[in-house]
């Protein structure tokens, strides 16, 4: 049975805890069960608070559990939300869906990861990249923005379809950066120069990783899966306007809640360098934010963290979020 399944039939069994009479901590969850499935569960043995975890499909996750959250925001069934793509969290601010909070977790993140009034923080982000075959070139950046640039064909490269998760926050931050003209043209070139569109950044992965594609699209986790299989791959940042893109894991308590201080508890558990340096040591490899001790980081990591203090800050793409899901919807909903 699966994980996603596991946890619905919970929420449904279990309103209130067995023996305590209290109801569990309801957590939305948009990071890879496999990876949060874990640090959850050791919350609640080490606090004794139970969690029950509501996870979601990988093509819609992020953006699925936003609209869920606006939906019940007069009647809330969660209390935090712990989102792995940025702009969806800073949504539910605007819609005042967040209740603000500033604990011990969220002094250690730096500002640009985090929310001024409290409402969210980031944590263990990952980073959009090239994935790279090497066995079909070499991995130099130069190249790549130079074709993805130019009239050649893209047949041998591979990106998935923007709608959702962390392509959505690329071509957002394309937009904030060139303006709708620009990005509108470069999205048209790609597509009729024949770049392979695909669900999600998994497959653009596997389609690199397998030698069908000479390079995609990804985040620098799927980079590690595929280089953790023994697939001969190399991985190199996605620049725009100079900046990396960095995209935090995000955390935030829901308004309304009735477990305020189970809430902030577990808030202050994801932001803890503790919880940062289990996640850069996973197999998802996720990039700590604030303070650590590098020499628990893997020697792999290192150059990455280097590239993710290099990232846009995303906060003030806001805006421009709407307009391109707008567009997008236009392109592919038709």
């Amino acid at each position: 049975m699966s994980v996603v399944l596991l946890a619905l039939i919970a929420v449904s069994l279990f309103l209130f805890w067995p023996g305590s009479g209290e109801r569990p901590l309801v957590v939305y969850c948009a990071h890879d069960a496999v990876f949060a499935e874990n640090v959850l569960r050791d919350f609640e043995r080490e606090t004794g608070i139970p969690v029950v975890v509501k996870y979601d499909s990988e093509a819609t996750k992020s953006l699925g559990f936003v609209n869920l959250l606006i939906q019940e925001k007069d009647n809330p069934q969660c209390d935090v939300f712990w989102n792995n793509e940025l702009l969806g969290t800073c949504e539910l601010k605007e819609r005042q869906v967040l209740a603000p909070y500033k604990g011990a977790g969220y002094q250690r993140i730096p500002d640009n990861f985090k929310d001024p009034q409290g409402a969210w923080a980031g944590f263990a982000a990952r980073l959009r990249v090239y994935i790279v075959n090497t066995d079909s070139m070499t991995a130099d950046q130069a190249w790549i923005d130079a074709r993805l640039a130019g009239n050649e064909s893209l047949a041998r490269g591979t990106i998935a379809e923007p709608m959702f998760g962390t392509t959505l926050t690329q071509y957002t931050l394309l937009w904030h950066e060139w303006g709708e003209p620009r990005l509108r043209e470069w999205h048209r070139s790609l597509r009729d120069r024949g770049i392979r569109e695909v669900k999600g950044n998994a497959a653009t992965r596997t389609l690199v990783a397998d030698g069908a594609c000479d390079f995609g699209f990804t985040d620098s986790d799927d980079y590690f899966g595929a280089k953790d299989s023994g697939q001969h791959v190399d991985a190199l940042p996605v620049r725009v306007s100079g900046k990396t893109i960095c995209i935090p894991n995000s955390v935030a308590i829901i308004r309304g809640t009735h477990q305020l201080e189970r809430a902030q508890k577990l808030v202050d558990y994801l932001l803890s360098a503790e919880t940062e340096l289990r996640l850069a040591n996973s197999e998802s490899r996720q990039l700590p934010l604030g303070p650590v001790d590098n020499e628990k980081l893997p020697l792999e990591l290192r150059r990455l963290v280097v590239w993710a203090a290099q990232g846009a800050d995303l906060r003030p793409l806001l805006p421009d979020r709407q307009a391109v899901i707008r567009w997008l919807k236009s392109e592919y909903l038709r």
